[in-house]
């Protein structure tokens, strides 16, 4: 983790810049020229490439009797053989190697993906994944063959109850939006079994987008509400619109903003007073892990990102973990299996559960995210999980400090406040206004100096929003350099906004039309 000095918070403004002194200064790239070498190459598909007969494997000679084809029901054959790949194993290698390099990563650069949490994932914990009695045990196994298996999935529960400050958990939900919906389904059903209709779920505007569609999927309605000039939830609008009606309030604290409400408390009275349920939404919690607990805040519900929070690698579709801790009243509905401690000391997949609102999928198939989050949680112990939150929060404060040296700030303000906690929003109004460029073409234009962009364009509720969260497992140098290109991009837009406009220049492929991309995608290719 990075150290840094509190002092740097209070920097001077008026610092000069002179960039090409700093050690880790990430040089401007050429504007436009010669095409970079993964432009030049077209990208093929590893049908395209190599030619009949060509093998990288050659099985063994087959040591056991062969069956006869008709020991096979017929509906399960082929007519024909499958039509794979005919490469060399070099052509392999080079073809996924190829295609990795095209991608930017989390091992390439820097990644400030805001409300994403791309910090470094332990290469310890993915050594522990990967032995044999971790990565080879079968979802069918029976529980007496798997105790150390269920043992750890306990253990795990136990330590996110303790870190909640809530004492049911479930590990069924395979991902932070299945949390959401399980958390949902929950306080449908602990309404339901109370004899209560309650058909409207509370959701701030600086909501992540998962949280209205969750409630629409669950067959709830959202409503709205407002955000207060401090970038809380407006305590008025909360108070005309929590009914007898409302079913839940869906809130993550510190919020998408970066910031804090410190009307949590009161928050929480105001919903339980009409009967509703607290609901946590985790995607924010690597900023106070250690530090305050959503259960001591009032809520009722609380989903994890074990892919965020707790270093399981994310990205690229999978796999995620979302368990949901829970308060006594909601915990007759956990989903089953649960895991559970037998009296005699052994564990077991308990699915005894009247009231339980099912099972939300077949097996723990991401077990591996399991042993990962566990890994990281025992290694680190609570002064680590504190430690962890606390400079991420200090690296967020460092890192807008800096660009307020750097005199960023004139054309990427604070959306609110002035301080935040592990990540905050810049708005890009003043910079599409003064430069004529926009938050996407300053996204862009960060691809070639090394940096991946930040979220763009989220929460709506800021004008040309940029969503900045450096994470606690960056150095200052990484702050520094990636302060200086923004810096760099905004003086560079002051003499010439059209070299930002046609960014990115060194990557693979140069900028997309996203539209027609999304409304036209091209996701098969025939083969022949």
């Amino acid at each position: 983790m990075s150290a840094i000095d509190e002092n740097h918070l209070h920097a001077d403004p008026a610092i000069e810049v002179h960039p090409e002194q700093h050690a880790h200064h990430v040089a401007p790239p050429a504007q436009a020229g010669a095409p970079t070498p993964l432009q030049r190459d077209a990208a093929r598909t590893i049908f395209q490439k190599g030619a009949a007969g060509r093998r990288a494997f050659l099985c063994p000679e087959l040591d056991v009797p062969q069956l006869p084809a008709e020991a096979l029901p017929e509906r399960f054959r082929r007519a024909a053989p499958p039509r794979l790949p005919e490469v060399s194993e070099p052509e392999i290698v080079r073809h996924y190697v190829g295609l990795s390099k095209r991608n930017f990563d989390l091992d390439s650069g820097f990644y400030p993906l805001g409300s994403c949490t791309m910090k470094h994932n332990p290469r310890l914990h993915e050594r522990a994944a990967a032995l044999p009695g971790h990565s080879r045990l079968h979802p069918l196994q029976d529980d007496s063959g798997a105790q150390g298996a269920l043992e750890l999935m306990w253990n795990l529960q136990e330590a996110l109850a303790e870190i909640s400050g809530l004492p049911h958990v479930s590990l069924q939900p395979s991902a932070g939006s299945h949390g959401e919906l399980a958390g949902v389904l929950l306080t449908r059903a602990y309404h339901e079994h109370r004899g209560e209709d309650r058909r409207k779920v509370l959701t701030p505007d600086t909501a992540h987008g998962t949280n209205p569609a969750t409630v629409t999927m669950a067959g709830l309605e959202v409503v709205k509400l407002a955000t207060n000039e401090d970038g809380g939830i407006d305590i008025d609008d909360l108070r005309a619109k929590a009914d007898t009606d409302v079913a839940c309030l869906m809130l993550t604290n510190p919020n998408t903003l970066g910031l804090f409400d410190s009307n949590i408390t009161e928050i929480a009275d105001i919903v339980h007073g009409v009967g509703a349920t607290l609901y946590y939404d985790g995607a924010n919690l690597n900023a106070v892990m250690g530090l305050s607990r959503p259960g001591d805040m009032g809520f009722d519900i609380v989903h994890f990102n074990l892919h965020k929070s707790f270093t399981q690698p994310h990205g690229g579709g999978g796999p995620g973990s979302g368990p949901i801790a829970v308060s006594e009243r909601i915990s007759p509905y956990l989903p089953v299996p649960v895991v559970a401690r037998r009296e005699d000391g052994s564990f077991e997949l308990d699915a005894d559960r009247e009231r339980t609102i099912g099972r939300l999928r077949g097996f723990h198939g991401n077990y591996g995210c399991f042993v990962r989050s566990y890994a990281y949680i025992r290694s680190l112990g609570a002064d680590g999980l504190r430690d962890a939150s606390e400079t991420a929060v200090l690296n967020a404060n460092y890192l807008l400090a800096r660009l307020r040296q750097l005199g960023v700030d004139r054309h990427l303000p604070l959306a609110y406040g002035t301080l935040c906690m592990h990540e905050f929003v810049l708005s890009g109004g003043p910079m599409k206004r003064e430069l004529q460029i926009k938050t996407l073409d300053l996204a862009k234009r960060l691809l070639d100096y090394g940096f991946h962009p930040p979220t763009v364009y989220f929460p709506l509720l800021v004008e040309e929003a940029l969503m900045v969260e450096p994470t606690e497992t960056e150095t200052k140098e990484t702050l520094d350099a990636f302060a200086e290109a923004l810096a760099a991009i905004l003086a560079e837009a002051a003499e010439d906004p059209e070299i930002a406009r046609q960014a990115p220049y060194t990557t693979p492929v140069r900028r997309l039309d996203e539209v027609a991309a999304a409304k036209q995608p091209v996701i098969r290719e025939a083969v022949g």
